[in-house]
């Protein structure tokens, strides 16, 4: 009778030990670590763009800030005319990425003429 005892004595605090809750916290407050990955590429980017010059090299300017979100090539008026297209602004609430959440950098003959909505509308 003396060892069932013994062996419970022993097994009881052990299987305590055993039981409990698991809390997973990300850290961030709350956010998604995919929304936060794209805050940070976000930011990012924009920092970037903010320390483009005009007349930049394509494939300068692509080096520097990475693989382009969208990239568009055609030819105007006998020009190559080409527009990377870089994430910068959330505007949908899901993974996605599209261009009016993009930043567009224009080149012509790969060269940086403009960036911005307001250079990719007038071309």
């Amino acid at each position: 009778m003396k060892k069932p005892l013994a062996t419970l004595l022993l097994l009881a605090p052990l299987s305590l030990g055993l039981t409990g809750c698991i809390v997973v916290a990300d850290g961030d407050g709350g956010h998604n670590s995919w929304s936060s990955d794209f805050e940070d590429r976000e930011y990012d980017n924009r920092k970037k763009i903010a320390r483009l010059e005009l007349n930049m090299g394509y494939l300068e300017v692509q080096d520097y800030l990475g693989v382009p979100d969208f990239n568009e090539t055609y030819q105007k008026e006998g020009e190559q005319i080409q527009v990377l297209f870089y994430r910068t602004n959330r505007k949908h609430k899901d993974s996605l990425t599209t261009k009016d959440e993009c930043t567009p950098l224009v080149f012509k003959s790969s060269k940086l003429i403009s960036w911005g909505e307001k250079a990719y509308s007038q071309i």
